[in-house]
């Protein structure tokens, strides 16, 4: 019916250590679903924040203006609310206060029932060593799929 949309942010992987995952749901009006379905997304610069009733947002995720949309369309870069279950919410408030965690956007995808959903991840900023130290992991393992690749 429809091809699969799996639009991911490659740089939280790099930048952050991930603790947690949570898959989330979002609210979007008609045109920001049509075209997240066409692929006209990126979360690469965006992070979640919550608001002060406790409500958790998308911050900085573009989705481009809708093509065939006319006056009815969207906002590139609103603020877009991510649902999740009470539990989940306060203990990722819990987390961000106290701990000074954060939470990024991994991936965002459409799921069986056609409903856009997005994995967040409550994550600690890596330092440049430790950066550094995924480049040298990184390098090693190609290095070693191009000598296996050749003794095959």
């Amino acid at each position: 019916m429809q091809k699969n949309i799996n639009i991911q942010n490659k740089k939280a992987r790099f930048l952050y250590e991930i603790l947690d995952k949570y898959t989330a749901g979002i609210v979007l009006t008609g045109t920001e679903i049509k075209s997240i379905r066409s692929s006209r997304a990126s979360i690469a610069e965006s992070f979640c924040e919550f608001n002060e009733r406790g409500e958790l947002f998308v911050i900085n995720m573009t989705i481009e203006e809708y093509a065939f949309g006319n006056y009815y369309n969207h906002r590139p870069k609103a603020e877009r609310k991510l649902l999740l279950n009470k539990k989940e919410l306060k203990k990722l408030l819990k987390e961000v206060q106290n701990t000074g965690l954060t939470i990024v956007p991994l991936r965002l995808f459409i799921n069986d029932k056609g409903y856009a959903k997005m994995v967040i991840a409550l994550a600690k900023g890596k330092k440049l060593y430790d950066k550094r130290e995924s480049i040298k992991d990184r390098d090693n393992k190609r290095d070693l799929d191009r000598i296996k690749k050749i003794y095959k």
